[in-house]
């Protein structure tokens, strides 16, 4: 028998139901929560990122589950099944696991629902950040409203979210991988009014017509919003927000009606980097600073070495010695360039198998990179922090860590300080952008075109279920973009060497 007839409530009704996620829309943007329950077509589909994201969640949610060993994992085989399942279980006096609670127009579904004295309860939602953010309050607070509104008596409200300074030593110890806190006092503050908030969004989803929104911060807070790129799409190429400088300067000049980087006045304040963006993109002409150049490139030492590592960052750490989210390197590209007449000599490493790649990364990294000449990373910092981070579990690269980190040099660095600036790369100085604006060379024909993409398709192909044949197409795949990457370094040098050369 069809459960939503039995409660007289058919799928368009339940689509029509306030969740907390809804109400979490419709505080970021009113048009948002109208087009998820009025045009829900109209919201892209979640990306691999995004849903990477998701599926971290996801586990961390298992583990959280491990801190309430009596809990019970209410059944989500439908809506109605799991409301029902609920409802029957509150009986049993334990915790509950996705208990779905409905109330009228209101619905939630909560991570844990834990029973306190005789007859009162704590919600306590899990989070897989490493710290606790007003949008996590405000999630909060309309679940407490919601269970209120069924019946139930909520004594407190807990955040859990992952212990950053938790250090991995065997087996995963739920008790110290997460902090648990009260958050009751906060949950109460966001709650002033909610009744007033819930009604104003339940009239709105009614409305037949989408509402009216300007672009603003709540475009990209607390999340990114899914539709950004429409709302945005009447800005012109090179928009005020493609300054550098950040989103307050950005909208600050478009609150005052400019949309333009090249109808920025003169005497608006701008920075120096902000001035010659605005001489480039009004110009089309390219920067270049030669003396400047020609010192970066006069510190260079040879033989060079160009190092790219790709990494993941799981929530949960993977080996012993790793904190949530710490990066571990997976792979690393190296070319090598003896000197001036030399051509460039391709070394790579990609881990094969479940174990801790580190120790093997140091070790070829140590016999590879010698005891002199100059390490080029783009955005250096990342590359030190990895080897740091890997010599921390395996303390005997101490030593050769102290030569290699005076060796590093950063090659973001002139582009950071627009030593050279292309119109084209707007308010980025990435590899790519940089790459492409100097050699016209890009990453768009490649099976993995950026880093992030890199390491989820790592991760599906290390620890999931992939067939042989995707593993060896996505493995050939990850060593040509990381190739790249460093062979992008060598031409990016070379370009700028053309370019500083003295004029005859």
């Amino acid at each position: 028998m069809n459960v939503y007839r039995i409660c007289g409530m058919d799928q368009a009704i339940v689509a029509r139901l306030l969740s907390k996620s809804k109400y979490l829309s419709g505080l970021q943007c009113r048009k948002l929560l109208w087009t998820q329950v009025n045009e829900p077509t109209v919201i892209p589909t979640a990306d691999i990122v995004t849903q990477h994201v998701f599926d971290q969640g996801h586990l961390v949610g298992e583990y959280a589950r491990q801190l309430f060993p009596s809990g019970i994992m209410v059944p989500q085989d439908g809506f109605m099944e799991n409301i029902f399942a609920t409802r029957r279980l509150l009986a049993e006096r334990r915790p509950l696991f996705e208990a779905g609670i409905l109330s009228g127009t209101l619905y939630c579904r909560l991570d844990i629902l834990h029973p306190v004295n005789d007859d009162e309860w704590d919600i306590i939602e899990i989070k897989s950040s490493t710290s606790v953010k007003d949008v996590h309050i405000y999630d909060v607070a309309f679940q407490k409203h919601c269970c209120r509104k069924a019946g139930l008596t909520i004594r407190a409200c807990k955040l859990g979210y992952l212990n950053k300074g938790y250090v991995k030593h065997g087996a995963i110890e739920p008790g110290e991988l997460f902090n648990l806190e009260d958050v009751s006092l906060r949950a109460e503050d966001a709650g002033t009014g909610i009744e007033e908030r819930v009604l104003d969004l339940l009239d709105l989803v009614s409305n037949r017509a989408c509402p009216k929104v300007s672009i603003g911060q709540h475009c990209l807070e607390p999340y990114d919003c899914p539709l950004r790129a429409d709302c945005w799409a009447f800005l012109p190429e090179n928009s005020v927000f493609t300054l550098r400088g950040g989103k307050p300067r950005q909208f600050s000049l478009y609150e005052q009606g400019i949309m333009s980087i090249q109808d920025i006045p003169d005497d608006s304040g701008l920075s120096r980097q902000q001035k010659i963006q605005k001489d480039c993109v009004t110009t089309g002409i390219t920067h270049i600073e030669k003396d400047e150049l020609r010192a970066f490139l006069d510190n260079l030492r040879y033989p060079l070495y160009y190092l790219d590592f790709e990494t993941i960052a799981p929530a949960i750490p993977l080996y012993d010695g790793m904190r949530p989210y710490q990066a571990l390197p997976f792979q690393f590209s190296l070319h090598t360039v003896e000197d001036e007449k030399a051509q460039p000599i391709h070394h790579s490493f990609l881990a094969d198998g479940m174990n801790d790649p580190r120790p093997v990364i140091l070790g070829e990294l140590m016999r590879l990179l010698g005891s002199e000449g100059s390490i080029i990373a783009y955005n250096a910092a990342f590359e030190e922090s990895v080897l740091t981070e890997s010599v921390e579990s395996s303390p005997e690269y101490t030593d050769w860590l102290q030569g290699i980190l005076p060796r590093m040099v950063d090659l973001l660095r002139p582009f950071r300080e627009f030593h050279y600036y292309h119109p084209s790369q707007q308010d980025t100085a990435s590899l790519k952008r940089v790459l492409l604006s100097l050699t016209g060379q890009g990453y768009e024909e490649m099976g993995i075109c950026d880093g992030m993409n890199a390491s989820i398709a790592y991760e599906r192909i290390a620890y999931g279920t992939a067939t042989e044949e995707e593993i060896a197409r996505v493995r050939a795949d990850l060593i040509e973009y990381c190739k790249l990457d460093t062979e992008g370094m060598v031409r990016i040098v070379d370009e700028l060497r053309r370019l500083s050369a003295p004029t005859r």
